[in-house]
């Protein structure tokens, strides 16, 4: 059995999180001490690690929760673990999209720099008029 401080250094995961975690159901409440002290099993130590794994993976706590019901569940087709996992790679690829087109931007924006004066700048004008940007990627990051 782990406690709560020993399971965060077997995760990587810090003790507020695991605590939010039971919160909300992602992790079962744990068993208890004499002293009242929250002890793991290493069901709750591979829970864990899967929900870290998969938030390193950029799943939300969702898909997460989702993912969970059909680990629960082993006999049941994959089917929904496959949608889940799709859906996450389109996010992904969607991120990526965008982040290229802002490399592309702020690149373009450098290039033009004449290093004059702040009077100018070319950096300072595309940041104040989003006109001057060639992608449209306002309010995406």
């Amino acid at each position: 059995m782990l406690t709560i401080g020993k399971l965060s250094q077997a995760t990587g995961v810090k003790v507020p999180t695991i605590r939010y975690y039971e919160q909300i159901g992602l992790l079962p409440s744990p068993d208890r001490s004499r002293g009242n002290q929250r002890l793991y099993d290493k069901a709750a130590l591979d829970r864990l690690s899967f929900i870290r794994h998969s938030r390193d993976l950029g799943f939300p706590l969702d898909a997460i929760r989702e993912l969970l019901g059909l680990a629960d569940d082993p006999g049941r087709s994959c089917t929904a673990a496959d949608e889940i996992a799709r859906r996450q790679l389109e996010q992904v690829n969607a991120r990526i999209a965008r982040l290229m087109a802002l490399r592309d931007e702020l690149g373009r924006m450098v290039r033009q720099c004449s290093n004059g004066t702040v009077a100018d700048c070319r950096v300072l004008e595309v940041l104040g008029n989003h006109a001057f940007c060639a992608h449209d990627h306002a309010g995406r990051a």
